[in-house]
Parts: structure tokens; C-alpha cells; sequence
């Protein structure tokens, strides 16, 4: 095995233009790609568009088409917040398809662990629609993707801002896929709900921490520690992929969250360690939200120092442990029937 840790991206995604004004910018990834060129001893995985077939993997033809058809118009509307360019099918393509090359170099051996700058971001994307800044759920088509390379088990940890509705969705019935999620609820999409725990054979599946606005980094790494983590362990996931949004941190202008750096590298560590314990190392991180440059940048950072191999983060810089407790006495009633919590 090579080792180390790996970082795909790819300028063409920059081409992406939902409008002026909007959150959702080029500026966002392009600071990113600079840092990173700054940055010693990433190695660099050059990017690739996710195939129609791969993309179809979670999402049905005729929404893969639709969302191909804007190829190359000036404008396309999807909804009040999701809006395509000429560019925004190849971008939507490259951010997919960057996941899915981290994913398959892990697998290979060529790295350890890798994380996928990109945009648009994908976790809110629906099997057969565009929503909340995403075209494809790149995560979701990791995770299909994964299954198809001989992969059982597979972890889903998000820790944007917002509840990854469409990640959810597209996994709630299936009893091999766990998907977590913390979130500031009430908040967009709506979803997320404490008892919100899958369906069918899926049930227990779906780990819901619906947060009020206000938490920090105490209770974000008080929620890993006590809920997160221990079912993550009891599921033993054979390869774990985050949903890496910095929307929560205290500078986002779209979010009420408290999370600062040292909270970003405290539960990507926890992550990576999970990793190390169940999946041979095997952990993948994509960008999600964050629009704040200040707050990805340093996010970012907090978030490969982790996976590179900090042994430890920095202490909590906001938060009280005791505000979190209320909201993991809900999960623990919600999550009694499927976990040992």
C-alpha cells in the first residue's frame, strides 16, 4: 500500500454559475484549490466526470437527463435555490465522479484516505430531483458504487448544517447502509426528524441528532462520543464516507451553529478512528456546504490534519456539554430497539 492521504478535485467544476448573489459560488472552490496547492504531502488524484450509468446507480435516467439537458444553456431553473449554467452538468458530473476516484484509489490501495473538494454539493439531491444547491448525491452514488466493488457495509456520516434529506431517502430501507446525520432543526429541508429511524429492513439504519441552533463544538464531539460512535461500532461499517459541510460553523452566513475548527478536526478524527477499527483505515470525505471562505479553509485544514494523522484535536472552543443532553435522551428512546445505547 502507498498510504497517505489523497486529495481529487478539478477546476472545471468552477464553471458552475447558479446566479449572482448566490451563496453557492466558484469563489468557494477556488480558495480551496489554492490552499490546497500550498499544502505538502496530499497526493493528488486527478478528477473524472461520473458516467451516466454510474450516476443511475441512485438516480433515475429520466432526472439524470434532465439534468444533462442544461448542457450548455445560459439558465436552467430547478428550484428557487438550485439553478444550472452551461457549465453545471459537467460540474455535477466531476463532483461525483471526484468521490468515486477517492473511493476507488482507496480501494486499490494507491492512498489511505482521501477527500473530495467539489461542487455543486450533492447531499440534498433527490433519486429524481435537483434541490438545496445539489444536481447528483455525490455520497449516494459513492455509496452504490462501493456496493458494486464488493463492499457490505458502508457508513454515511454528515455533519452539515442542513439534514442530508436526499442521502437519507435513498438509503432509509436498506439494512447495509447507515446513514447519520446532525443538523440544526427546525431548519431546510425540513427532514431529520428524532424519529425519523428508516424503514422495512432498514430499520435503525437512519440516526437522526436533530440540533438546536446555538450548539458548538461541545456538544457536537459529546453527541459523537456518546451516540455517534457507538453505533457506528455496533454496525461495523466496512467503509465509512463523510458528508463534510463547514455550513456549521460559527461564521456561516446561512447557519446558527457555534462549530469552530477544533470541532470539524474532533469528529473527523473520531471518524477516521471508527475507520481504523471497523473498515481497515477506509474513510472518504466530500464537501458539502460551507460559505464562509475563512471557515472552509481552516475547516478543510482541521479535516485532513485529522485523517493525515493527528493523534488528537484541539480542545472544544464552544459549547456546553449539558445543553446536549435532552436531544440524546430523544435519540437513545428513538434508537433503543435497534442499538445497545
Amino acid at each position: 500500500m502507498a498510504g497517505g492521504t489523497a486529495v481529487a478535485s478539478e477546476p472545471r467544476m468552477l464553471a458552475h454559475d447558479p446566479g449572482r448573489g448566490h451563496p453557492e459560488r466558484a469563489d468557494r472552490l477556488r480558495i480551496l484549490l489554492d490552499h490546497v496547492d500550498d499544502t505538502r504531502g496530499l497526493v493528488r488524484l486527478p478528477a473524472r466526470p461520473a458516467t451516466p450509468d454510474e450516476l443511475a446507480l441512485v438516480h433515475t435516467g429520466a432526472h439524470v437527463e434532465r439534468v444533462a439537458s442544461t448542457a450548455g444553456r445560459p439558465r436552467a431553473v430547478f428550484d428557487a435555490d438550485t439553478v444550472a449554467s452551461a457549465g453545471s452538468y459537467e460540474a455535477a458530473r466531476l463532483a461525483a465522479g471526484s468521490l468515486l476516484v477517492c473511493c476507488e484509489a482507496i480501494l486499490a490501495g494507491e492512498v489511505t484516505n482521501a477527500v473530495a473538494l467539489v461542487r455543486p454539493p450533492g447531499h440534498h439531491a433527490e433519486r429524481e430531483r435537483a434541490m438545496g444547491f445539489c444536481f447528483f448525491n455525490n455520497v449516494a452514488v459513492a455509496a452504490a458504487f462501493l456496493r458494486t466493488r464488493g463492499i457490505g457495509r458502508i457508513a454515511i456520516i454528515d455533519w452539515d448544517l442542513h439534514h442530508g434529506n436526499g442521502t437519507q431517502h435513498l438509503f432509509e430501507a436498506d439494512p447495509d447502509v447507515l446513514y447519520v446525520s446532525t443538523h440544526q432543526f427546525p431548519y431546510y429541508p425540513g427532514t431529520g426528524a428524532v424519529d425519523e429511524v428508516g424503514r422495512g429492513r432498514g430499520a435503525g439504519r437512519t440516526l437522526n441528532l436533530p440540533f438546536p441552533a446555538g450548539f458548538g463544538d461541545a456538544e457536537y464531539v459529546q453527541a459523537f462520543r456518546e451516540v455517534v460512535l457507538p453505533v457506528c461500532r455496533q454496525f461495523a461499517p466496512e467503509f465509512v464516507l463523510v458528508s463534510a459541510g463547514f455550513d456549521c460553523d460559527h461564521r456561516d452566513p446561512l447557519g446558527g451553529m457555534e462549530v469552530t475548527p477544533a470541532g470539524f478536526g474532533a469528529m473527523a478524527l473520531a471518524c477516521t478512528e471508527l475507520a481504523a477499527e471497523t473498515a481497515g483505515g477506509r474513510i472518504a470525505a466530500v464537501l458539502e456546504g460551507g460559505y464562509d471562505l475563512g471557515a472552509l479553509t481552516e475547516g478543510v485544514d482541521a479535516v485532513v490534519a485529522a485523517m493525515r494523522g493527528a493523534t488528537k484535536s484541539p480542545p472544544s472552543a464552544t459549547g456546553e456539554v449539558r445543553r446536549v443532553e435532552p436531544v440524546l435522551a430523544r435519540v437513545r428512546a428513538a434508537q433503543g430497539a435497534y442499538w445497545r445505547l
